[in-house]
C-alpha cells in the first residue's frame, strides 16, 4: 500500500511540468448541501478520467468545473468542494492533519454506484517543518488573482515533501495502536456528517467495536461517542458563527437527523442553545485561520 502511494507521488512529481491546471477552492460562499468541508487543508490530484466539482470561483460565485488527468485541486482549511462522482476517474487525495498525513486513492466507474477501489494510508505529519509554510503559502495564494507560475512551484515542493514523509517517516518506532487511533480520528474528521457510529467505524478499520472503545480510552482518554460528539459540535459552532444556516440545516450538516436532539446536545455541552451561541458570536466573514484536527 505504501508503495502504491509512493509511486503515484513519484509520477506526479516527474510529470509536474505538464500540470494542466491547478484549481483553488474558496470559503466565502456558504457551502451547498452534501459538499465536503473540513478544518484542515486538502490536495486532490487527478490521474485518470474526469473529476467534476462545484467550487466557489474567484468572483465568489458557484462554478462547475471538470478536472482531468494532470489537474490538481487545493482546498484550504475550512474551504469546500462538492464532487459529483458522475464520471470515470481516479483521484488521489492528500489530507494534511496536525499529526497525520492521510492519503486516499479513489477510483470510480462511470454510471456505476459506489467506487470500485478505495485505498487509504497515513503517516506521521511533520509539524513545525517546511510543509507548514508551503501549506500557508498555498492558502494565501488561493486569494490572489495571479497564481501562475508560483502555484506549480509550490505544488511541486509540497508533493516532494509528502513523498519524503511517506518514504522516511519520522517516527518508525511509534506504536501501532497510536497510528490506528490517529487514522481513525482523521476518518471521523472527514465523515462526521455521515451516519457513523462505533460499529460502522470499527468495521471500516477491520477491528471489533470493543477494540475501538479500548483504543479511545487508552489513546484519547475519552469514549469514542464523546469524540464524535466533540467533532460534530465544533463543526456546528463554526457553522453557527460563519453561515446564516437554519438550525435544522446546521444539525443535518453535522450528522444530526433530529434537530431537537441536536439542540439538546448542544445545550448540554455548551450551556447555551444554538441560537444563544450564535447571538453571542457574530458571523465570521473574515478569513478563518488555518486550523487542523
Amino acid at each position: 500500500m505504501k508503495t502504491t502511494f509512493s509511486d503515484l507521488l513519484d509520477n506526479a512529481i516527474s510529470d509536474s511540468v505538464s500540470f494542466n491546471q491547478i484549481w483553488f477552492a474558496g470559503d466565502t460562499t456558504p457551502p451547498p448541501e452534501a459538499s465536503y468541508q473540513v478544518n484542515f487543508p486538502r490536495l486532490e490530484l487527478v490521474f485518470k478520467g474526469r473529476y467534476e466539482n462545484q467550487l466557489e470561483n474567484h468572483q465568489q460565485k458557484l462554478d462547475n468545473i471538470f478536472l482531468e488527468n494532470g489537474d490538481a485541486l487545493f482546498i484550504p482549511a475550512n474551504a469546500w468542494n462538492k464532487p459529483s462522482w458522475s464520471h470515470e476517474c481516479s483521484v488521489l487525495s492528500l489530507l494534511f492533519g496536525k499529526s497525520q498525513l492521510g492519503l486516499s486513492l479513489v477510483c470510480k466507474h462511470e454510471n456505476e454506484k459506489g467506487f470500485y477501489d478505495v485505498v487509504k494510508y497515513s503517516v506521521p505529519q511533520r509539524t513545525g517543518h517546511a510543509v507548514d509554510h508551503i501549506l500557508t503559502a498555498l492558502t494565501t495564494l488561493a486569494h490572489e488573482k495571479q497564481k501562475q507560475p508560483i502555484d506549480k512551484y509550490l505544488l511541486l515542493a509540497l508533493l516532494s515533501y509528502c513523498k519524503e514523509m511517506l518514504e522516511r517517516p519520522i517516527d518508525d518506532t511509534s506504536r501501532r495502536s497510536e497510528e490506528l487511533f490517529k487514522g481513525i480520528c482523521i476518518y471521523v474528521q472527514e465523515n462526521f456528517h455521515r451516519n457513523i457510529n462505533r460499529n460502522t467505524v470499527a468495521k471500516r478499520f477491520n477491528i471489533s467495536p470493543n477494540h475501538l472503545s479500548r483504543l479511545y480510552r487508552q489513546e484519547g482518554h475519552m469514549r469514542f461517542a464523546d469524540y464524535i460528539s466533540w467533532v460534530r459540535l465544533e463543526r456546528a459552532k463554526f457553522m453557527l458563527k460563519r453561515y446564516d444556516f437554519r438550525l435544522e440545516e446546521v444539525a443535518q450538516r453535522c450528522g444530526y437527523n433530529d434537530s431537537n436532539y441536536f439542540c439538546r446536545v448542544f445545550k448540554r455541552k455548551t450551556s447555551k442553545t444554538p441560537t444563544e451561541y450564535r447571538r453571542s458570536q457574530p458571523l465570521e466573514y473574515d478569513k478563518i485561520p488555518l486550523a487542523n484536527p
